[in-house]
């Protein structure tokens, strides 16, 4: 079993993540931890907690922690997940409350009880992991490995032109843990971070038919999960009519998602950059690796948020990220089909 945390900000591609996570038989999800970002802290705590119900996992610990980022004021982006983070998706109120303890306390004290064996993976900004290793500096020590989703290594931004949405909303947060990772790396040879940028995660691209397929393996009615309600097309569909409830919520999510970049980036489906990250902490022969010397740029009056890479090595820094450069998304996507579909199929009895 890989004991395995995740650290959310819950949008429509968390929520992926998560069911990725919850449908690997090999995992051991030992927390969620929350931070603020896509959505308000708040509202991520309640869609974590709703998605995890959906699939049985009430025993997952689900944790909130810090609601703004460290300097900075707090950006959402309604815009790309919807008014309340899973597009037109709709969940019950979660009935488990959240975990007694703050998320900055769980990162430190679940990777302090089993040191050495406990992989993270950051999903969103890196808020809470940055108060982590600020109050536990051994962090890096005392985790298996760490992986994150952020960053614009080498290609444009998503937010602004040059700057990911992650790292965008908290860089000063990032700058906290690259810099924390680099020292451990230096002083007791800790493994550098692994860093799914854009340039990888883009390559992730859901389409109906993965929707269709995933529906298929669930075995729900109809399996056109994507264009559902009686004369609709896939571009005017309101509600899924699904027969199983998680195929539902992942077609209602991801439509809101496809409509979002088939307005701004020519096509109708969407980019699942989270889910990706999972996967590939669970087996990274699915993508490849760089090590690079990166910082975060911070005074920048067009670029803060930067991912600064040096691919040519004109600083003489020693390298403190494996930034991914290949991911073979083909391969994930047939993964994320398969276990979130057959999932979904232990699932069909549930009501929302």
């Amino acid at each position: 079993m890989i004991p395995l945390i995740l650290d959310v900000d819950t949008g429509i591609d968390d929520a992926m993540a998560l069911l990725y996570a919850a449908a690997t038989p090999d995992v051991d999800l030992r927390a969620v931890t929350c931070v603020a970002g896509n959505v308000d802290a708040r509202q991520v705590a309640e869609n974590t907690r709703a998605v995890l119900e959906l699939v049985g996992r009430e025993d997952v610990e689900v944790a909130i922690g810090r609601e703004t980022p460290l300097v900075r004021a707090l950006e959402t982006t309604p815009e790309t997940h919807g008014p309340r983070g899973l597009g037109y998706a709709e969940l019950p109120p979660p009935s488990r409350p959240l975990s007694d303890r703050h998320a900055v306390d769980v990162l430190i004290e679940e990777a302090r009880s089993a040191p050495g064996e406990v992989t993270l993976v950051t999903l969103g900004p890196l808020t809470n992991l940055a108060i982590a290793v600020l109050r536990e500096p051994n962090l890096p020590r005392l985790l298996k490995s760490y992986v994150l989703m952020g960053g614009a290594y080498r290609s444009p931004g998503n937010t602004a032109p040059t700057t990911e949405w992650n790292i965008n909303v908290d860089p000063d947060a990032a700058k906290v843990v690259f810099r924390a990772w680099a020292e451990a790396n230096v002083a007791f040879g800790v493994a550098r971070p692994v860093a799914l940028g854009l340039d990888v995660t883009e390559k992730a691209k859901i389409v109906p038919e993965h929707v269709v397929g995933l529906a298929r393996r669930a075995g729900s009615q109809p399996d056109d999960s994507i264009a559902l309600a009686a004369g609709e097309s896939p571009m005017q569909a309101t509600r899924s009519v699904a027969s199983n409830p998680v195929v539902r919520f992942v077609a209602d999510a991801l439509r809101f998602y496809m409509e979002f970049h088939s307005r701004y980036d020519g096509f109708y489906g969407a980019f699942i950059h989270d889910p990706l990250a999972v996967a590939a902490a669970l087996d990274r022969k699915l993508i490849r690796t760089e090590a690079l010397a990166v910082d975060i740029e911070l005074g920048g009056t067009l670029t803060t948020g930067e991912t600064v890479t040096d691919w040519r090595r004109v600083w003489g820094r020693a390298p403190n990220i494996d930034v991914a450069v290949e991911a073979n998304a083909e391969e994930f996507l047939n993964r994320f089909v398969e276990r979130v579909g057959g999932l979904a199929a232990t699932r069909s009895n549930v009501a929302i």
